[in-house]
Parts: C-alpha cells; structure tokens; sequence
C-alpha cells in the first residue's frame, strides 16, 4: 500500500471510487446483455411449450439492451408479432362474444429473469 500526503487524500479517494464504478458499471452492463439474451430465449421455449410447434411467434422474442451513462437497460419483446404477446398471455374478446382465457407464458419467465438479474447485479457490486 502507497502512502498519500493528506493533501492528495481525497484525490486518492476519489480515484479509487472512480475505478469501483466503472467496474460495477461494466459488470452491470455484461449482466443486463447476458440476462436480457438469456430471457429472450427462455420466453422463446416458453412460448413454444405452451402454443406447441415454432412458429413465427415463438420465433419472434429477442432482446435489446441500451446503456446510459447511469443505467443499462435490458428490454426483451417479440419483434414479428408485439401486439400479439398481450393477447395471448392475458386473454382477450372473441368477435361473436365470449372470452379467450389467457394462457401466462412470459410472467413466469419474468420472475425467473428479475431475480437472475437481481443475483448478477449484487454479485457484480460485491465484485464477484
């Protein structure tokens, strides 16, 4: 360990938590892509399992992640069919009447995928 003058301690200080967070902010970023990817590829299966085949829907869900300068934010959505998604996992009308009953594929994914993210992102502050 280097001994600092008093006078360059805070310089010191503040270089060491420069260096913390560009660390936890690259981490977090990896963290955001890998769980992003991962959860459109789990909503995929699970959209398969649950209508069968693999249709353009299923084939549909991919995942975008944009990084600013304090948040990485991962988004994960059907790019061949996006107004479908809500339809399918909450229900909808029927053009004669009645209801179609909603049949959930992505909110079990959703909770499986936040608390990944959740792991990644403690790990990645704690620094492993």
């Amino acid at each position: 360990m280097a001994n600092t003058p008093i006078d360059r301690l805070d310089a010191a200080i503040k270089k060491i938590l420069t260096e913390y967070e560009e660390t936890i902010t690259m981490d977090v970023d990896a963290a955001t892509k890998k769980v992003a990817r991962a959860g459109a590829k789990a909503v995929s299966a699970s959209a398969r399992a649950t209508f069968g085949g693999s249709g353009k829907y299923a084939n549909g869900w991919t995942s975008q992640t944009e990084k600013k300068r304090w948040s990485s934010t991962g988004v994960i959505y059907n790019a061949a069919a996006p107004g479908l998604a809500h339809l399918l996992e909450n229900g909808h009308a029927k053009v004669g009447g009645g209801r179609v009953e909603g049949r959930p594929h992505i909110a079990p994914v959703e909770e499986k995928i936040n608390k990944e993210y959740e792991e990644a992102v403690i790990r990645a502050i704690n620094g492993y």
